[in-house]
């Protein structure tokens, strides 16, 4: 699946791309850089930017890893293997700034906080906690409070020229259609930044429920506020907002089908085709609102050009909801009905039990499927490796499964309406270079070869998987596929038994 770039043939494309031409020598401030988005952000804009000057990414320290540490492991991952192994003098260009936005001053220098004053004139903001399940202080702190301290920063910035927050499409659950404006929150975003200052952590968890209702968890919630709190600085900043819905492995930059985790859809396709996963609460005609992060990064980078040579002003925060829209829509039943095509196809190494998952929108029957094919095989897996001395894992697996089921539910549970007219206005008003270039052309994309590269990219990506392992997954799958129809048989014998035992018992009282 590696494609390596030919660096003479970008550059001479990038003389003709208005956009490329628009970083030659311009420095950028990218937070969340060791995110999905923000990897991806830092690849396209060395590969389509090459005349840009400096791209400083701020990187926190994290789980006993520096953040000078972090920062090779990001370079030496797969999606980087292109620039390294043909214009290595290009990741000379990135600059690591030690800090966190959960910090007070961002936790960083005074002397790196006046480099970036005097030298940053784009700022790419996607620091952010993604936990659905973070505590309200902690998405609080990151998503809302961190947003305010990034700006108070970029307010001292000498060049600032585009400030593009990275918010997301579901922050308005609200809203029956959320279009692409601010819709400001019934409370005040600094008040609730201040909640810790007068609220003990018991309290705050308490209220929570009730404080952030009807946003199912505390990640949109805040994300909300932080929208709120960038309206507040516009216009005296050139601030904007860009809202992508769910983020799915690249199409086809930097690499096809590459992703750096199990979250969303990946994680659903990854457990169905291991045979770990047999049942979705999930409402199989609604649309998947999804959208590869390579289109959601392009749109990004375009985004920022346009606000930095926009002259005119709106009386609002521009707003770009980063969203297909129905211009190629595709339901859940078929993400899963493609997904499990393309992993029989090409199955994952060590299958639990053959790929058989389904959707469903009955909790009852949903119900009956975790406790039959979820929780009761992990009970009797972990109980024969107790028996044998052997590390048990599939209650905590299933544990995952389920708490990861349990926050997406409500959005597979409902149907999305988002519009992205100035999106595509933005789009069409590009040349025809900068539009193959920073392409969002959802019309164009293939959904079975996307699928196909869904599936490979999560095995060799993520679960670290060899290619080479596929023709031996193949026979495993054949012997799997055996062993679920003996299954089933044995359970339709059980049954026409028990039914033949109770007809006999009736048939002797009477």
């Amino acid at each position: 699946m590696t494609n390596f770039v030919d660096f003479n043939q970008v550059e001479s494309k990038m003389e003709k791309s208005v956009i490329s031409q628009f970083f030659n020598g311009r420095s950028v401030f990218v937070t969340g850089s060791t995110g999905l988005m923000g990897k991806v952000l830092v690849w396209k804009l060395l590969y389509s930017c090459p005349g840009i000057k400096n791209i400083f990414v701020l990187i926190r320290s994290k789980r006993g890893k520096s953040a000078l540490l972090r920062y090779q492991e990001i370079i030496n991952a797969p999606l980087f293997d292109s620039i390294r192994k043909t214009n290595k003098s290009l990741l000379s260009k990135l600059q690591v700034v030690c800090g966190d936005v959960g910090l007070d001053g961002l936790g960083i220098t005074q002397e790196m906080k006046e480099r970036l004053i005097s030298e940053v004139s784009i700022v790419f903001h996607g620091a952010a906690t993604l936990n659905l399940d973070a505590s309200l202080t902690e998405a609080i702190n990151l998503n809302t409070s961190g947003t305010l301290r990034m700006l108070e920063l970029c307010s001292e910035m000498k060049n600032l020229e585009a400030f593009v927050h990275f918010s997301t499409a579901f922050c308005h659950v609200d809203l029956d259609t959320l279009d692409e404006e601010v819709h400001k929150s019934t409370f005040d975003a600094y008040n609730i930044m201040r909640l810790p200052s007068w609220l003990n952590e018991n309290s705050i968890k308490m209220v929570t429920p009730h404080l952030i209702s009807p946003h199912p968890n505390t990640y949109t919630f805040s994300k909300r506020l932080a929208e709120d709190v960038v309206g507040d600085f516009y216009p005296q900043l050139p601030v904007v907002i860009a809202r992508p819905s769910i983020v799915t492995p690249a199409l086809k930059e930097p690499l096809p089908g590459w992703v750096d985790n199990l979250n969303g859809p990946t994680g659903i396709l990854a457990a169905g085709g291991k045979g770990v996963l047999r049942s979705i609460l999930c409402n199989s005609e609604y649309t998947a609102e999804a959208v590869p992060v390579d289109f959601a990064i392009n749109a990004v980078i375009v985004i920022a050009w346009k606000t930095a040579i926009s002259k005119q002003k709106t009386n609002v925060v521009p707003v770009y909801n980063l969203t297909q829209h129905n211009l190629n829509p595709i339901t859940w039943d078929t993400v899963m009905s493609k997904g499990r095509e393309e992993t029989m196809k090409n199955p994952f190494e060590l299958m639990l039990w053959y790929p058989t998952g389904s959707l469903t929108s009955n909790r009852f029957i949903h119900t009956y499927k975790v406790i039959c094919y979820h929780w009761i095989p992990a009970y009797l897996i972990d109980g024969i490796l107790f028996l044998l001395g052997q590390k048990r894992f599939m209650i905590r697996v299933q544990q995952k499964i389920s708490d990861g089921l349990r926050v997406l539910q409500y959005f597979t549970l409902r149907n999305w309406d988002f519009t992205n007219d100035r999106l595509l206005a933005l789009r069409d008003s590009l040349s025809e270079v900068d539009r193959k270039t920073f392409s969002i052309d959802f019309e164009k994309m293939d959904m079975d070869i996307y699928f196909r590269n869904c599936i490979l990219g999560a095995r060799q990506y993520c679960l670290k998987e060899d290619p080479a392992s596929i023709p031996k997954a193949r026979k495993t799958l054949k012997v799997l596929y055996v062993l679920d129809l003996v299954v089933i048989y044995l359970k339709y014998a059980l049954v026409a038994w028990l039914l033949y035992k109770v007809y006999k018992t009736f048939s002797a009282v009477v």
